[in-house]
Parts: C-alpha cells; sequence; structure tokens
C-alpha cells in the first residue's frame, strides 16, 4: 500500500543524496531573478504584473488559508524570449530543451563602457571586442556555454526612468527606450564562431533600447538561441566557474514567459 509518510522520507533520503552525485552541495546558489510584483518593469506596450486577492485569512473552518489570481505579458520582469518570439515556426518556450537553458555559464562584464564617449547615452552595443577581451583573460568560450552580459543595469531596477530610459508608457514610450544591449554582429559570432546555446543580460531586451528592428533577437532566434532578460544580481557570480539554470513557466506555445533563474558556484 502506497505510504505518503514513507514516500516523504525516501525522498528526504534520495535528494541529498541526487546533490551530491551532482555535484550540487558543495557551493553557494545565487538567485539572478527579479521577483514579480506591481514595482516589475514590462515593456511600455506590454501589460504589467497584476496579482489579486481571492482569500487570505481566517477560514470558516479555524485555519488560515490565501490564494491569488495573476496576471502579466509573457516577457517581463525576469524571463525568457523563445526563437518564435521573433522567428516564424521555430521553437515555443514550452519546447526548449531543458538542456539548452541548463550549463555552464560566464559573465562578461562591460558596465565600465557604458557612456564613456556620452554619459547621457546608455545606448551601447556589446561588440566582438568586448567578447574577445574576456576571453583574452580567460581563454576561447566553449561550445554549449550560457553568455551573461553584466552591463551594470540591474542597479537601477525597478526605477524604469534610469533603467529603461522613461516612465512613459504605450506606443509613443518606445521611441524613448535607452539601455545597452548586445550587437547582431556579437550575436552572429557567439552563435556561429562560438557555439553557445543561450544568452542573457541585465537589461529590458538582447537588442539595445534603441533598436528599431530587433536585429540581435533575429539573428539568435533563427538559430533557435534563447535570450535571457532583465536578469538580476550578476555582480554576485565569478567571471566563470558556476552552472546557470534557468527554468521558464511552460507556456503553451508561448513566446517567452517569466522564469527563475540561478547559478550554482561550487566551492
Amino acid at each position: 500500500m502506497f505510504s505518503p509518510t514513507i514516500c516523504c522520507c525516501a525522498l528526504l533520503f534520495f535528494i541529498p543524496a541526487l546533490l551530491h552525485a551532482a555535484g550540487l552541495n558543495q557551493g553557494r546558489w545565487i538567485d539572478l531573478s527579479h521577483d514579480f510584483a506591481a514595482d516589475t518593469l514590462y515593456w511600455p506596450t506590454a501589460d504589467k504584473f497584476a496579482k489579486s486577492t481571492v482569500f487570505a485569512g481566517e477560514t470558516d473552518k479555524g485555519y488560515y488559508y490565501s490564494a491569488y489570481n495573476l496576471a502579466a505579458a509573457e516577457h517581463g520582469g525576469t524571463h525568457v524570449d523563445a526563437p518564435v518570439h521573433f522567428a516564424r515556426d521555430h521553437i515555443s518556450v514550452d519546447k526548449i530543451p531543458l538542456e539548452q537553458l541548463i550549463g555552464p555559464g560566464i559573465v562578461i562584464r562591460v558596465a565600465d563602457q557604458i557612456g564613456k564617449k556620452d554619459k547621457a547615452d546608455r545606448n551601447y552595443l556589446i561588440s566582438i571586442d568586448d567578447i574577445k577581451r574576456w576571453e583574452a583573460r580567460h581563454g576561447a568560450i566553449e561550445k554549449d556555454t550560457i553568455v551573461l552580459f553584466d552591463t551594470g543595469s540591474a542597479q537601477f531596477w525597478p526605477d524604469a526612468k534610469k533603467y529603461m530610459g522613461t516612465t512613459e508608457r504605450g506606443d509613443a514610450a518606445v521611441a524613448k527606450l535607452s539601455f545597452p544591449g548586445l550587437s547582431p554582429q556579437a550575436a552572429i559570432f557567439l552563435a556561429e564562431e562560438r557555439g553557445v546555446k543561450a544568452v542573457g543580460l541585465d537589461t529590458p531586451s538582447i537588442d539595445y533600447g534603441a533598436s528599431k528592428l530587433f536585429k540581435t533577437h533575429r539573428e539568435l532566434f533563427k538559430r533557435n538561441i534563447p535570450a535571457l532578460e532583465n536578469v538580476a544580481n550578476l555582480k554576485a557570480l565569478p567571471d566563470k566557474g558556476f552552472t546557470l539554470i534557468a527554468l521558464p513557466m511552460k507556456i503553451r506555445g508561448g513566446s517567452g514567459g517569466p522564469t527563475r533563474v540561478v547559478a550554482f558556484i561550487p566551492q
């Protein structure tokens, strides 16, 4: 006969053993996700996160109970863009292979380049040269790496003006966006020359704020390489030597979804 007590005891025994076997019990876990709340930042034309209370309090049976309804656009807060977001007939978020969002990660830091020529301009395009500067210190990026870019933008969250360039909403606000992004040339280099399996930034978009044609999205996604956006806390990671895990909400046919991104740094 099935026994919940025995089942739970077995799990308590086997989970530590599984973590040990995977080498995930000796080290630190780092949360790279912004939480979702009323102040979570979204694209100016996207519906923002909304949470409404179904019930929260003592029931007439004498116990506490809480439940909430949630609503939001796919693309906002810490989330993944699936290739179908900009590539017709390519994979949706529920079809991204798990192994493509789990693997060795690196961080390329470009915060010192933002506004170097003009302090008021945050529309920096991360270049192949930025990538090669990292490689000059650490060696060539290995195949199947997940590459994260630290532009220093996460420090501004959730200040929309500093983070995105505008607090305005609606179609007209899109032209006022200002933040760093990955250049199409660098995206192609990572995909074709380094064989990365995913990329991520601490900004609202993998393309820079002033982009009109979203070429970086298109170059990555036609190659079925997903992108993580609004990644948090990259300053807590080393430049290399960690495992990244990014698990999005499994929305059937979705073009993206809210994602819990974490990293494991072994001792």
